[in-house]
Formats: C-alpha cells, sequence, structure tokens
C-alpha cells in the first residue's frame, strides 16, 4: 500500500511533511519524534489511517483506538500545562502582591496596589475597581478611591502604555500612585461621593454581602430584586462584583469591581481568584489604618509630653520667681525703714540748712542717693507684685495716655518732648492694667546710658492680626543692641545702682504673663520699643 504521510520513512527531505517547518530540522532525521509529534495531527496520516482501516486488516480497529487515546491524552496534558502555566503565573503575582501587602503599612501603597491588582492585565484583568471603606465613627460604607477607566478611548490609551512599558505590578502599583492617584480619585469624584451606605442598613446589596462574607456577583443589576436602582444607576452596569474585605472577623471594606468596558463575563474563577487576594487585603488595609491612627496618637502623645515639660518647667520657673520674690520682698521692706529714716532726717536737716553752710552739699548728696535708693526699693517690690497678675479687658489708648500723663513731669524736666499716635478703633486688651501700666511709666521714663541730642519719644499703637502693639521710639538713646540685651537682663550689672533695672523687670513681668515685649537699636539712632498686647482670654493660658 502507498502511503501518502511520511510516518514509513527513517529520514526525510524539507518539504516532505507539511507540519515541519524552519526550526525542526532536528526531526527530518528521527522517526520516532517525527510521529509522535507531527504524525498525529496530519491530514495525510488520517487518510492513511482511515485506508488502513477499510483494508479490513484485524490491527486497524486497535491502531484507531491507540492514535484516539493518544491525541485525548496528549490534548489533555496541554490543557493541564496550560492550567500550570496560569497558575504559576498566579502564585509568582499572589507572591509579588504578597510581599508589598506584608512589607507597606503606608494606606495609599496598600490601596494602590490593591487596585492596581484587581484592574491590571497581569493581575486579574477587570475593567474597573471601587473601594468602599467602613468608617465606625460615622456608621457608614463610604467611597474611598477607584481605578480604571471610563470609556473605551482612555482604556485602549491605558492598555497601550501598559504593553509599552512592560511593567511589573509593583512598578505598575508605583506609578498610580505618584501619577495617577490623586487624578483617578477626581476623576470617580462624583461616583464616590454618592457611595454612602449605612452599615446598620443590612437589606442594602453592599451591606448584605459585608455580613455575609462571602463574594456576591450581580447580574441583571438593573432589575435584580435585591439590588437598590439608585446603587445600580451610580455605578452605571448591570453585571458587577461586590467582594468584601473582612479581617478577624471585622467589616474593613467592599471592593466593587466590573467590565464596563471590555464586557467579558466574570467567572467563578475570577471570584474564587479575588476571594483568595481579598485576605491579604484587608488585613493590610486595617494593619495600614492602625498604623495611621497610631501614628496620630504618637503626635497626640508626643505634643501632650513636650506641653507637659513645658508646663513642668513653667512650673519650676514660677516657684523660682515666687522664692526670689520673697526674698525680694523680704529684703527690700527690711531696707526701706532705715532708709525713710535717712531720707526723712537728712531732708529735715536739709530744710534747716542755710544756702552758705558747706555741709549743705553734702546733705543734698545724701538726700539725692535716698531717693535714688527709694526708687530701687519700689521696683524691686513691683517685681516682687508682678507674680500674680490680675488680668481684665482694658481700653489701650486710656493706658497709654495715662501712662503719658503720670511720666509728663519728669520727662518735661529732663527736656523731653513726647506724642501719641493711636489707631482708630483699636479693640480692648486682655491685660493686668497696673502692671502693664508700670511697664509704660518705666519705659517711657527709663533711666540708661546713650543719651543723644533729639530728645524725642515717640508713642503709637495699632492692630496686628488678634493683637495690639505698642510702639514706643526714644530717639535721644544711642545704644547697640548687645547693650541693649545685656541691660534687659535682671540685675545684670550696670554703671550706677539701679540704671537700667526697670527695663529688665518689666520684661520679666510681660514674660510672665505671655506678652511678647521687644528693645531694638535703630539703623542709625535711638531705640525702639514694641509691647503687643493679647485682646482674647485664649492667648493666656
Amino acid at each position: 500500500m502507498d502511503w501518502e504521510c511520511c510516518w514509513d520513512r527513517d529520514v526525510i527531505e524539507m518539504g516532505d511533511c507539511p507540519n515541519i517547518h524552519e526550526g525542526d530540522e532536528d526531526l527530518l532525521a528521527s522517526r520516532r519524534r517525527r510521529i509522535l509529534e507531527k504524525c498525529s495531527d496530519c491530514e495525510k496520516f488520517r487518510r492513511d489511517l482511515g485506508r488502513f482501516n477499510d483494508s479490513g486488516h484485524p490491527l486497524a480497529s486497535v491502531l484507531d483506538l491507540v492514535h484516539g487515546e493518544y491525541q485525548r491524552q496528549r490534548n489533555q496534558i496541554h490543557s493541564l500545562v496550560s492550567f500550570l502555566d496560569n497558575k504559576t503565573i498566579e502564585i509568582r503575582f499572589m507572591h509579588e502582591l504578597g510581599v508589598v501587602l506584608q512589607s507597606s503599612v503606608d494606606l495609599e501603597e496598600v490601596l494602590s496596589v490593591a487596585l492596581t491588582a484587581i484592574t491590571a492585565g497581569k493581575g486579574f484583568g477587570m475593567n474597573r475597581a471601587f473601594l468602599l471603606l467602613a468608617d465606625r465613627e460615622a456608621g457608614l460604607l463610604k467611597g474611598y478611591l477607584a481605578i480604571g477607566p471610563r470609556n473605551l478611548e482612555e482604556a485602549s490609551q491605558t492598555w497601550n502604555e501598559i504593553l509599552s512599558n512592560d511593567m511589573d505590578l509593583k512598578t505598575l502599583a508605583q506609578n498610580f500612585r505618584l501619577n495617577k492617584l490623586s487624578t483617578e480619585r477626581a476623576k470617580f469624584h462624583d461616583i464616590l461621593e454618592q457611595l454612602k451606605v449605612p452599615l446598620s442598613h443590612h437589606e442594602h446589596i453592599a451591606i448584605k454581602a459585608l455580613d455575609s462574607k462571602h463574594p456576591l456577583l450581580i447580574e441583571d443589576a438593573f432589575h435584580h430584586p435585591d439590588v437598590d436602582p439608585n446603587f445600580a444607576a451610580q455605578l452605571g452596569v448591570d453585571t458587577f462584583l461586590l467582594m468584601p474585605l473582612i479581617s478577624r472577623n471585622r467589616r474593613v471594606g467592599l471592593i466593587i469591581a466590573d467590565n464596563c468596558i471590555t464586557h467579558r463575563s466574570i467567572t467563578d474563577e475570577d471570584m474564587h481568584s479575588l476571594e483568595t487576594f481579598s485576605f491579604p487585603v484587608a488585613f493590610a488595609i486595617e494593619r495600614a489604618s492602625l498604623y495611621d491612627k497610631l501614628q496620630i496618637e504618637l503626635s497626640r502623645a508626643t505634643e501632650a509630653g513636650k506641653k507637659l515639660k513645658e508646663q513642668q518647667e513653667l512650673i519650676v520657673r514660677m516657684e523660682s520667681m515666687a522664692l526670689v520674690g520673697r526674698i525680694t520682698s523680704s529684703i527690700a521692706h527690711s531696707v526701706r525703714n532705715p532708709l525713710m529714716i535717712i531720707g526723712g532726717f537728712a531732708r529735715s536737716i536739709l530744710k534747716n540748712t542755710p544756702s552758705s553752710d558747706p555741709k549743705r552739699d553734702f546733705i543734698e548728696s545724701i538726700v539725692s542717693e535716698t531717693q535714688q535708693l527709694e526708687g530701687v526699693l519700689d521696683e524691686i517690690l513691683n517685681y516682687s507684685d508682678s507674680l500674680y497678675p490680675t488680668r481684665d479687658f482694658w481700653d489701650v489708648t486710656q493706658l497709654i495716655e495715662t501712662a503719658l500723663r503720670d511720666t509728663a513731669d519728669v520727662l518735661m524736666m529732663r527736656g523731653y518732648a513726647s506724642g501719641y499716635s493711636p489707631e482708630h478703633d483699636l479693640p480692648a486688651v486682655y491685660i493686668d492694667f497696673k502692671q502693664i501700666s508700670y511697664c509704660l511709666r518705666t519705659v517711657l521714663q527709663s533711666d540708661i546710658d546713650g543719651m543723644g541730642d533729639d530728645r524725642t519719644i515717640a508713642v503709637s499703637s495699632y492692630r496686628n492680626g488678634e493683637s495690639v502693639v505698642i510702639r514706643i521710639e526714644d530717639r535721644s538713646r544711642t545704644l547697640s543692641q548687645a547693650e541693649l540685651d545685656h541691660i534687659l537682663v535682671p540685675f545684670s550689672e550696670t554703671r550706677d545702682l539701679g540704671a537700667g533695672l526697670g527695663l529688665a523687670l518689666c520684661k520679666t513681668i510681660l514674660e510672665k504673663q505671655g506678652i511678647p515685649f521687644e528693645a531694638r537699636a535703630g539703623t542709625e539712632a535711638g531705640v525702639i520699643y514694641t509691647i503687643t498686647l493679647p485682646t482674647h482670654k485664649e492667648e493666656q493660658q
């Protein structure tokens, strides 16, 4: 019998078998491999087998049976190989996904990876995915993030971009997070805003899926008896998958996936794969959310610790200041009584001493130095009293005008000219009137070195945000900033006893009340003082 197929020849030439192509040259000299790999699917071999069956040979039926079984088993093996290849890809994908989900505590990164995995062709290949998170405080299941195209044109552009870049899942997720997360959120903002379901609404299909802890495939959603028509209209598709995210029996959220562009059917295998995927995603989301809350609580605890430390330091300073106040008050009162007696006797002697008496200059010196010491004692006692201020709301214009009237005689004796320029409609300030008035008087008549030619003091007040600023410019002073800073240190060494002490005490009084006080040397001459007074009680806590 003449055979059409080349199965009966040990060696053939290229072109003798229609199933041998370029790259299969090794089959030309291997009859066994040629029969097993090529002949069973060859039309010529099938015709030879048919002619052999027609010949009535006793082995014809056996050979036909063996050939059929061989083809069946080979197809089955091909199916198993394809299945194993798909499973290998899926396992690699799940491994890659698991590594990211297990290592990340960044909620945005977890969500980016999860949603990218659902929609990526290398992942589950769904067209769109919506993520709804459970807000237990608000009692709502509400839309948080979405990914996917809204039309075919956008879908084609996205798929072509992914194919051309050939990125793995991690790179896709990173690219989505860096470049598209905010865009996708804005793109689906209208839908996400509407996806809000009370967690107590157990009849809603989304809550049913959460309660059942199993995925639900919804088909013909617009006519489904369990689906709210508004819910289906919000999604705009009639077939979608509801995948609950459950972690340790806690309802974390819900993923809604669909194929709104390709309209590919969602199979049982898709549901099974997504269900396997949902467990690590739910755990990762819960862990990332807890981490975010932990960071917030840690920040609050750190801030509370910082405030506690500041309060402790404030208490220590107050105790130290109280001790200084008691000591200074005790010393001042002890010195004041004999000083008043000395001053009284000196003034009495001075009255009865004629101007021609050579001792009059010595007595006048005693009276003058006594008055200076009494002024120092007054300042020390005022510093002691400043530890317990009593605040209320006062008119800042009245405060400044009162201080100017009280110091007018002293300024006039020193040859000073003063002026005040208030801003209109200033709010009331929350201060201790007595202490701030004392500070203003002290600044206005401060006796410090550096006297210049221009003896002018300009006072102004203006509003600055929620505060009122008092600005005093003493143009007669020619001090450097270093000298000013030294003077503002309480009880620092000065040229004369008590010279400049009032400014240091004023700074201490104001700082005790949390009121900023600055003394700044002018660029050419003069000293500019600024006192920033609060207009609300809250600023004095």
